[in-house]
């Protein structure tokens, strides 16, 4: 009995998983909407100067960074469920999860990601008065930091 208690638990997964799939969801459409209404406006607005268009390049790289977060709310849901619920769901080769480690991997190569999108947006937007070099020196640290984690993950599956 208590084996097949145990068993059909794993189907409480479903709470994070829908939850996580609807807020990625939810993100991709709400940045989409976003980004049309930027557009929308710069085309409304026409002015074609370095400060307009360093402000809209501004906006469209924090659209990417949201998108990624968006992504990184479905690796976590698809992993999640590949890990509890149903591990035959098709999926690409770099989105496969055995294991939670899988899992982990995954979302730390999207912070990667996201990070990298966070430096660009502060290059574009960087204003001489900030500390621009310390920023991006910090950065370079936990990326630095997350990929080591990486490649010892990567030497304990090996």
């Amino acid at each position: 009995m208590l084996r097949k208690a145990l068993a059909s638990s794993r189907y409480i997964m479903l709470i994070p998983v829908i939850s996580t799939f609807a807020a990625s969801v939810a993100l991709m459409l709400f940045e989409a909407i976003a980004v049309a209404k930027a557009v929308i406006d710069a085309v409304r607005e026409g002015a074609v100067s370095s400060g307009s268009t360093k402000d809209f390049a501004v906006v469209l790289i924090e659209s990417s960074d949201v998108f990624l977060i968006a992504i990184a709310l479905y690796i976590i849901s698809a992993g999640l469920y590949a890990l509890f619920v149903d591990d035959t769901l098709p999926m690409p080769r770099w989105l496969e999860v055995h294991d939670l480690e899988d899992l982990k991997g995954n979302l730390i190569s999207v912070v990667i990601a996201v990070l990298a999108v966070l430096f660009v947006r502060e290059g574009v937007a960087w204003e001489v008065s900030r500390d621009f070099p310390a920023f991006g020196v910090a950065l370079a640290l936990v990326v630095a930091a997350l990929t080591f984690f990486l490649m010892m993950q990567g030497r304990r599956k090996s």
